[in-house]
């Protein structure tokens, strides 16, 4: 069902950029045990990339998870495994690009190589890489692998297993490759990706992972808690990037409850993200979150409790059609290059943001009207 891609969907200048996140994961984006949150099957994902594809929206990025945040929900205890989640997505769709998120501990990359540029082949095009250096311990524990307790160490060892990857993309011959981290004799990858390097992200909030992301991907993914603060970061960010001969786009994500009224959208925020949110997962996610990350900026611990609750510390987009859009426009003015949206039931949710959200931001220039490619 792939269509033959001249650019990769994130790669256009023309539109702010929207996403989806975490629908591979139970609950998607929200700690909350109301019955009708996400149930991350596979038939629901391929349904909602379906839905997603049909109306024009950019990219779906995946989490990758190995053991669930506990509590009454286990929260993220149930989690389609990425590439082969990517893989089967992009089979069935046309338009969308679809991300792998690989943790580079786990994950040999002259594998990664491989399937990545599997992906692209199969898609035309349309394949993602999210990068995570790795940050939950008892995830590594799980895994039998030692989490590096410096920043520079984990991102040290990122680098060099991403120069593995971009070299086995780019060269046509075998080589050798000596290193600290890996040690690989007469390597090479055929086939390479579909049409050049595909789409790099990277989330990072410290100043090692913001090095790596300017060095190496086309994407930083960094929450956006105060929007006077994200401008100000995004400007320091891109002229830093500048500086380096690099030019680097920033994405945030974000949590939408849009109903017809912004009384009835509070009031199911109220009844999901508040009266009935599994506390102990949101207690455990953020224990982790800062002890090992510097995905949140620190100071604003009790703000980003209530969202983590919300929208695993999306950016709130509550309220009417015309408040959700006047939301996103307020991310676009604050710098940012697109956003992920989160609902608490992606394939029930999305219809209302689709017919109600999207021709706002068509009609005030931030989106194209989707254009919807024949099989």
């Amino acid at each position: 069902m792939n269509v033959q891609q001249s650019v990769n969907s994130m790669f256009r200048r023309d539109q702010f950029l929207l996403g989806t996140f975490a629908s591979n994961c139970s609950s998607g984006m929200s700690v909350t045990k109301v019955p009708e949150r996400w149930n991350n099957s596979w038939d629901n994902n391929l349904q909602l990339a379906r839905m997603l594809d049909d109306a024009g929206i950019d990219f779906m990025l995946p989490i990758a998870r190995w053991i669930g945040y506990g509590g009454e929900t286990n929260f993220h205890g149930n989690v389609l495994e990425t590439i082969t989640w990517a893989a089967g997505l992009l089979s069935q769709t046309r338009q969308i690009t679809v991300f792998a998120t690989v943790h580079t501990a786990a994950n040999n990359p002259v594998v990664v190589a491989k399937q990545i540029a599997t992906l692209d082949q199969i898609s035309g095009g349309r394949a993602g890489l999210n990068i995570v250096a790795g940050w939950n311990q008892p995830e590594y524990e799980a895994l039998g692998l030692d989490l590096p307790s410096g920043h520079e160490a984990r991102y040290a060892y990122a680098q060099d297993w991403y120069d593995v990857i971009q070299k086995l993309w780019s060269d046509s011959g075998t080589f050798d490759w000596d290193s600290s981290f890996f040690n690989l004799k007469k390597v090479h990858a055929d086939p390479k990706p579909y049409a050049g390097t595909p789409p790099i992200l990277n989330a990072a909030g410290s100043g090692e992972g913001r090095a790596f992301a300017m060095q190496n991907a086309n994407f930083l993914f960094t929450p956006a808690i105060d929007l006077n603060r994200s401008r100000d970061e995004i400007k320091q960010l891109k002229n830093e990037a500048l500086n380096k001969g690099k030019n680097i786009d920033v994405l945030t994500f974000s949590h939408v409850v849009c109903r017809p009224t912004e009384a009835e959208a509070k009031e199911y925020l109220e009844h999901f993200g508040r009266n009935n949110v599994d506390w102990p997962a949101v207690d455990n996610l953020m224990n982790l979150q800062f002890a090992h990350a510097y995905s949140f900026p620190h100071d604003l611990l009790a703000q980003i409790r209530d969202r983590m609750a919300i929208g695993h510390g999306g950016f709130p987009l509550v309220g009417t059609p015309e408040q959700v859009a006047d939301g996103i426009i307020s991310l676009h003015e604050a710098g940012f290059r697109g956003t992920t949206l989160s609902f608490v039931d992606y394939v029930k949710e999305f219809p209302y943001f689709r017919d109600n959200v999207l021709p706002i931001l068509v009609k005030r220039g931030l989106r194209q009207d989707a254009v919807r490619v024949a099989t």
